[in-house]
């Protein structure tokens, strides 16, 4: 065994009671509700019930899902009346409770390990043309305030899990824009025109490349659909969006939506 590797456990096994006493004073907790679980990251049973995952049958254009299979290449009604700017919308979970508390704690109450709940249900949506990973940027001034990105800690563990490069500093938001929650589909998009825009120098990155961009809710696609036209502007070959959750009823409440 190579002394290094002799050394390693060793340490860890020195800290192993420490760890122990952790985990007895810290247990793992829900995500949803806050149940005491077995791991991290892991839902208790009433919070997972509440879960819809989204897979196929979907819209080709879009990954809006069906109830049934209507084919692989079926659309559904809002892309056959006007064709998406994106190339696709994974999301792991529906809009829904569990799924909205997840967010509230991660954005607003600094649950930043959440950030790594909701990459590893993401991932499994990750195309596989794939070539980089770009967050939804926000302005500085909000950052400043809450103190980190969500969208790109979920990026960095989406790299880290899947080995796909990420480019946390290419799209940036160049205009501070007002919370978009209550301003409906035409007012969020008004409020993000012209607000973004890719970093000095990045075109070359970005020309010719599969991009997925990162945010953690899919809502009216406002804020998505500004970034998704800045980067096929500067060459993108396709631009999917994969995010945690997506609202899929246009009439439920937006009051948790940036």
């Amino acid at each position: 065994m190579p002394v290094s590797s002799a050394r390693d456990k060793k340490r860890v096994g020195a800290r192993q009671p420490i760890l122990n006493l952790v985990a007895l004073a810290l247990p793992p907790r829900c995500p949803g509700c806050g149940e005491v679980v077995e791991a991290d990251h892991r839902f208790c049973a009433p919070c997972w019930a509440q879960f819809t995952l989204i897979a196929p049958p979907w819209c080709a254009a879009c990954n809006l899902p069906f109830e049934f299979d209507r084919g692989a290449q079926a659309l559904c009604g809002q892309c056959l009346a006007a064709p998406p700017v994106h190339d696709g919308v994974r999301a792991a979970v529906a809009y829904g409770p569990a799924a909205r508390a997840l967010v509230l704690k991660l954005k607003y109450a600094g649950r930043t390990a959440y950030a790594a709940t909701a990459a590893r249900l993401m991932a499994r949506l990750l195309p596989e043309d794939a070539e980089m990973l770009v967050p939804v940027p926000l302005h500085r001034w909000r950052i400043w305030s809450r103190g980190f990105n969500q969208a790109a800690l979920i990026a960095r563990e989406l790299a880290r899990l899947r080995g796909v490069p990420l480019e946390l500093d290419l799209l940036r938001r160049t205009k501070a824009t007002p919370v978009l929650r209550g301003l409906g589909v035409r007012g969020r998009a008004k409020a993000v025109a012209g607000a973004f825009a890719v970093a000095p120098g990045a075109r070359e990155r970005i020309k010719g490349r599969s991009v997925v961009l990162v945010d953690d809710v899919f809502t009216s696609g406002a804020t998505t659909d500004a970034c998704v036209r800045v980067l096929k502007r500067a060459g993108a070959a396709r631009v999917t969006i994969l995010c945690w959750t997506r609202v899929l009823d246009p009439g439920a409440d937006d009051s948790w939506a940036d």
